[in-house]
């Protein structure tokens, strides 16, 4: 049964690359999910300097006009946001990635490509705590 827009999570999903973007998209909203929908860094950090809701952030790291890193460090500056959970997602599993988003506060490290319908149970798992 559909949850109502009220019940329901906000999602902001952060990815350069329109395709994998609306798959993910789709996929969320399936499930009791809103999903906002940016294609680069200066546009997320815009929305997150908002006041809009946003419950968790899905976000790439190779994104033009500032990193996905440099979008979660700027966030976890915001008073309103530091505690919002961040799901990076990225082609590269490179190391010094995973290390620099788990030391800015990342709350997990997807490399590309995963699982959609994994995706949904992570989130689903974090929305559970």
């Amino acid at each position: 049964m559909p949850t109502s827009t009220a019940d329901s999570r906000h999602v902001l999903v952060v990815d350069d690359e329109p395709y994998i973007g609306r798959i993910i998209q789709l996929k969320l909203e399936q499930g009791p999910y809103q999903v906002e929908l940016v294609h680069d860094g200066r546009s997320a950090l815009e929305r997150l300097r908002s006041a809009h809701r946003v419950d968790l952030i899905l976000l790439d790291i190779m994104l033009p006009h500032a990193s996905g890193l440099d979008v979660l460090a700027e966030l976890r500056r915001l008073p309103h946001r530091h505690e919002t959970p961040v799901i990076m997602l990225t082609a590269k599993g490179q190391e010094a990635d995973r290390e620099r988003a788990a030391q800015l506060g990342a709350t997990d490290f997807l490399t590309k490509p995963f699982s959609p319908k994994k995706l949904l149970a992570r989130i689903d798992e974090i929305f559970a705590r």
